[in-house]
């Protein structure tokens, strides 16, 4: 039997097909990519539900001509799949393979990169404008979410669109779900809207309208477009609709039914993207293909910015999927035929994120003024767990990083203690309200940063190397790291017993294995500790200063280092903001060689800190740094293949000694000199 999926290899291949073979061919393709991810690992449930609105845009559109942005890029498998990557599609996350997200170096058909929510519509916005400015035709249509609808950056856009273009296709994909389920009042209005009576029979009244215009024939779909006037306002939204000329419009006989007040269910509903200038048109069904296309055919003429409401399930076609849409939002490898993960076939120890959400648990149990708060990344955070305990003392707001941070900055002025989990790369959306309403009026916030570090399979928009660099220099903030789990415990209790603002930063994956004692301890304010001294008085002294989890890796290069004959001691840091200057200066002043090691970029991380701490002090020692380079670091399978290209790992460690003592012979050891982390 011929697949569908292996005839297209191209935008230009679907249009060929017919109604019922789209169909298939989506069928096909949620196929392909369950067994694909299976494998993988990646962002499954999301990218199934909007398959079927996939495939209609390719349809109706002609991409790259025509612009497609993609909020996030949680979504874009399927677009990945029919504009030429199919053959790869195997790689993707994986080390050299294709990129989870939309990559403009990627593709021709991936015309803005995307990682973090909200940007669709302020990119879109960008681009019609251009247009606009040269005269040129091209369709420009965003596709975003409803969890992203709650992101500031989404709303700064749709201020400003109707004031900007006549022509914009705004696609709302609503499935009720980020990574949980959504929060707050624009969840619980488009719930309300779809929940409503009449919903069913407006909808299918509105579909049998929509699917009356005719074929392909601009002209007179233009037409029709321009007469419409009121009947955007269909269907749930349940508007005063008035005929125009003649034209076919969903039934109105119960007016009752549709509690009419000239703007909309009772003086809500579309009117949310009216007011702001939009035609509204929806919802509509987001898996019934030959409707999404009449009415991407419609929106295509429209002489004005019009809205696309969509519904879709997410996980579409993977039952597994469908009933644990969170698990499976972004999902290691599986077995396709049950949705059970592949467990590693040795045990592994519990994940920073699990240690952290024990320890609120833990400390919100035994104070009732610490409370947790999330930016829609429950499960990822480890908040999930105080969720489901102490519900009292959870707050989630939605993807709404600044507002996060403003929001509990105010709750610390009342008296409360906010601890913020907020992912490393994502709290870069919130550095002003850091700076400006927590950090300035040294306010007792804490924030907590999972995936500081690299993210592998989800590359540079994930990263967390840049935290450091933008938290170091604000005055007031506490930075902290631990080297495991029992330390992330201390570090969290200091935290939330300080009347001033702080920072923890810590990886994501399995912590370090180390027990976690009962009752956590409360640590001295930038004071380090000595995790290995020096054995002897005599021979090349070294000292490894290593950052949270980089202890690991100084250890195993301080025993391989003892074998070649250096005395070498390994500090773990503990606060990067302040530094513990008695004991950095200490070793500086006695060690022939100071390595600094850490998971994040060189430039202005731990490593500059100590640079600074010895120039102040004219101390001059050779220092090694061992960091990430000035890149934006690629995406790959494993955190230890980048590890190995850019030199973060005990070989580069010791090659780096070897050379350095090898290049002082005969010289005095006591000169500064500073080398960068990658042989590259």
């Amino acid at each position: 039997m011929s697949s569908y999926l292996d005839m297209v290899n191209s935008p230009e291949h679907v249009k060929k097909l017919k109604p019922d073979q789209l169909i298939e061919l989506a069928a096909e393709m949620r196929n392909e990519i369950v067994t694909k991810v299976a494998n993988c690992g990646g962002h499954l449930a999301s990218n199934l539900g909007i398959v079927d609105l996939t495939i209609a845009l390719h349809w109706v559109f002609e991409t790259p001509k025509d612009k497609f942005l993609w909020d996030v890029s949680h979504q874009v498998y399927a677009h990945k799949l029919l504009t030429g990557r199919k053959d790869r599609f195997h790689t993707i996350r994986q080390t050299g393979g294709l990129s989870g997200f939309a990559l403009r170096s990627e593709s021709e058909h991936d015309c803005f990169g995307a990682g973090h929510a909200g940007t669709a519509l302020s990119a879109a916005l960008g681009m019609a404008v251009a247009r606009d400015k040269r005269g040129s035709n091209e369709n420009v249509v965003a596709i975003f979410g409803d969890a992203a609808l709650t992101n500031g950056i989404s709303f700064e856009a749709l201020n400003n669109i109707a004031s900007s273009t006549k022509k914009f296709i705004a696609i709302l994909n609503d499935n009720k779900w980020s990574i949980d389920r959504n929060v707050g009042a624009v969840s619980n209005f488009l719930n309300r809207l779809l929940m409503r009576p009449t919903f069913n029979k407006l909808q299918r009244e509105f579909e049998r309208w929509l699917n009356k215009l005719p074929d392909q024939h601009a002209s007179r779909v233009r037409r029709i477009s321009s007469k419409a006037g009121e009947a955007f306002k269909l269907a749930v939204t349940s508007i005063s609709i008035r005929p125009n000329e003649g034209q076919a419009l969903p039934s109105t006989e119960n007016q009752q039914d549709y509690n009419v007040d000239g703007k909309g269910g009772g003086g809500t509903s579309s009117s949310f993207f009216e007011d702001l200038g939009f035609k509204y048109l929806g919802p509509m069904d987001g898996h019934d293909i030959p409707t999404l296309i009449r009415a991407l055919e419609f929106a295509r003429e429209s002489d004005s910015p019009i809205v696309l409401h969509v519904i879709t399930t997410k996980g579409k076609g993977y039952e597994p999927a469908m009933t644990q849409p969170t698990r499976f939002h972004g999902i290691g490898p599986y077995n396709p035929e049950d949705g059970l993960a592949i467990k590693s076939k040795t045990p592994t120890p519990p994940s920073w994120q699990k240690v952290f959400g024990d320890t609120m648990l833990k400390l919100c149990k035994r104070d009732e003024k610490i409370v947790g708060i999330t930016a829609a990344m429950p499960s990822g955070t480890g908040l999930d767990i105080l969720a489901r305990e102490r519900p009292q003392q959870y707050i989630d707001v939605g993807i709404a990083e600044e507002h996060a941070v403003v929001f509990a900055s105010a709750m610390a002025t009342m008296g409360f203690h906010p601890v913020v989990a907020i992912y490393s790369s994502f709290m870069q959306r919130a550095f002003d309200c850091v700076m400006h309403d927590a950090t300035l009026q040294s306010l007792p916030v804490v924030f907590c940063m999972d995936r500081a570090g690299l993210s592998p399979n989800d590359g540079p928009t994930h990263h967390g190397v840049f935290d450091i660099s933008f938290l170091r220099p604000l005055p007031n903030l506490i930075l902290m790291s631990p080297r495991n789990e029992d330390e992330l415990q201390d570090m969290l209790y200091t935290a939330t017993r300080l009347n001033q603002p702080a920072a923890i930063r810590y990886p994501r994956g399995p912590a370090e294995g180390v027990p976690v004692k009962e009752t956590p301890s409360a640590l001295e304010i930038g004071k380090g500790e000595v995790v290995k001294s020096w054995d002897k008085t005599e021979g090349r002294k070294i000292a490894i200063f290593a950052l949270g989890n980089m202890n690991s890796m100084a250890l195993k290069a301080a025993e391989a280092l003892s074998q070649e004959g250096y005395e070498t001691a390994v500090i773990d840091p503990r606060f990067i903001k302040p530094l513990d200057e008695q004991l950095t200066l200490f070793y500086a002043q006695n060690a022939d060689l100071l390595i600094t090691v850490e998971d994040h970029m060189l430039q202005g991380g731990y490593g500059s800190a100590v640079l600074e701490l010895l120039s102040n002090h004219s101390i001059q020692v050779p220092v090694i740094r061992i960091g990430w380079p000035d890149k934006f670091v690629e995406h790959a399978t494993t955190t230890e293949e980048l590890q190995n290209k850019y030199g973060l790992n005990v070989e580069t460690i010791l090659e780096k000694v070897k050379h350095h003592f090898s290049d002082a012979e005969g010289q005095s050891h006591k000169q500064f000199k500073i080398y960068g982390a990658s042989p590259l």
